[in-house]
């Protein structure tokens, strides 16, 4: 069996938008955009699961809550990806390529930046998991099938001792907004993203309830040609007959 090690005093140490399980799990689900069965997840063998919808506080919240379990050594990203803010691959990127200048080194999303974790954290955080990357995968039965590999996997807690952060919000809950020391232009940028967010999935549901009403018609039209088509050819078999008895 696996060594195990406490985790710190009253972990989860961060609070936010995720369900956590078994303390003694190497595995943490990160379902990114994406809100699926978390206790299910949970109830699977995961140590955690959540969404992650910002690359900047979300993203700090996870590495928090990860160095302070040096049981964790794997975290599976799966779910949809979140437009313009691309959490999973700034998650990604973090884990491969570490920060530089306060910037996430490689992170394609908009407001890449981490204030509240330290070199050392973030480096803990590099060295004790491996990403496994199953990203728009929203298949229950997939991630509960690489949990249980990924537990057959556990190589035993972190030779490490726990280290606790302290992750500082602006007050507006959740994981979605930076600190309040931030920038206040990456503040009107945020602000803007999240607005432009919301008109994409305005417009993703306008598309789709259009599309939904063309394939109607389409398929009306069909019905009645296919229908006209039967008669005509009935027509074309009755009427030799008809005409014979005339």
């Amino acid at each position: 069996m696996a060594d195990k090690k406490s985790p710190a005093s009253g972990w989860p140490k961060i609070q936010g938008d995720y369900h956590a399980g078994d303390a003694e799990s190497p595995v943490v689900v990160v379902t990114v955009g994406s809100h699926l069965d978390e206790q299910a997840v949970c109830d699977a063998g995961a140590a955690m699961c959540g969404s992650c919808k910002t690359e900047n506080l979300g993203l700090e919240k996870i590495v928090a809550n990860v160095i302070a379990n040096p049981n964790i050594r794997f975290i599976i990203t799966c779910g949809t990806e979140v437009k313009g803010h691309l959490s999973g691959q700034c998650l990604i990127a973090l884990h491969a390529n570490g920060l530089e200048g306060g910037k996430i080194v490689g992170a394609k999303g908009a407001i890449p930046f981490i204030e509240n974790l330290t070199d050392e954290g973030v480096q803990r955080f590099r060295e004790q998991v491996e990403i496994v990357d199953i990203m728009e995968s929203e298949d229950m039965g997939t991630i509960k099938a690489k949990i249980e590999e990924l537990k057959g996997r556990d190589p035993g807690a972190f030779d490490g001792d726990p280290i606790v952060i302290e992750v500082k919000e602006d007050g507006a809950g959740g994981d979605g907004a930076l600190a309040a020391t931030a920038n206040p232009q990456f503040l009107e940028v945020e602000s803007r993203l999240n607005e432009i967010e919301k008109r994409l999935e305005f417009a993703d549901a306008e598309i789709a309830q259009r599309v939904g009403r063309k394939v109607g018609r389409d398929i009306g039209i069909l019905y009645g040609l296919v229908a006209g088509l039967i008669v005509f050819m009935m027509l074309l078999v009755l009427l030799p007959k008809l005409m014979a008895m005339i």
